[in-house]
């Protein structure tokens, strides 16, 4: 296992302690809000937040050396996709219901969470999409990320940041938008139509690997 690799694997293992982390801290009581103007964030958002960051920048890292050392394999390109799946769909799910996954969370109400069916469509998406490669994959060919779906996670990553940070710094903006509409909510929806466009672009550009083959 060459070092990108273990990067990769030091990412899925960092992330699955998140999770099991996440759950220990939705049954203990007692944590306040560190207060960043209005936004009222969050303690152990605020350690999502730095945490997602990292882990956003140890993919890139693993790409990085990867190509700069010649050093990529099967096994980087299965755990790399996987690393990120496991990521932002696990956070994209968490934040739906902050009130009932962080119940750690005061004023519940007054904070921005995921919208449940942007989330549905995410998950779908990414679902599709690697049923997909997997298929083609089965069939020796390989399909290459494109723009659109680069695209696609860079807006996830924002909208994510933006939630976990409970719209901060947007939320100075808010007073402009239309009453109970958070400029966060916007992200959420603008990566969940590239989301869904790059998935309708992904199958449309290869959908013969969905033909029989002779």
């Amino acid at each position: 296992m060459n070092l990108p690799t273990k990067i990769t694997f030091a990412r899925i293992v960092a992330i699955v302690l998140m999770i099991i982390t996440l759950f220990v801290l939705s049954v203990i009581p007692g944590w306040q809000t560190i207060e960043l103007g209005n936004t009222g964030i969050n303690l152990v958002f605020l350690i999502l937040f730095v945490f997602f960051v990292l882990a956003c920048y140890t993919d890139h890292l693993d790409g990085y050396l990867a190509r700069k050392n010649n050093q990529v394999t099967d096994l980087g390109k299965f755990l790399d996709p996987v690393a990120d799946k496991l990521l932002i769909n696990s956070l994209v799910i968490f934040l739906i219901a902050p009130g009932i996954f962080a119940r750690y969370v005061p004023n519940a109400d007054n904070v921005i969470s995921f919208n449940m069916w942007c989330a549905l469509l995410l998950v779908a998406r990414d679902i599709v999409v690697d049923a997909l490669r997997f298929i083609a994959a089965s069939r020796g060919k390989v399909i290459a990320a494109n723009i659109f779906g680069k695209l696609k996670t860079v807006l996830e990553m924002v909208a994510i940041g933006a939630v976990l940070l409970n719209g901060f710094p947007f939320r100075y903006f808010d007073a402009n938008w239309p009453q109970g509409l958070h400029i966060a909510d916007f992200i959420v929806y603008l990566a969940t139509i590239a989301s869904v466009v790059s998935g309708i672009i992904y199958v449309v550009q290869n959908r013969h690997v969905f033909k029989e083959e002779k």
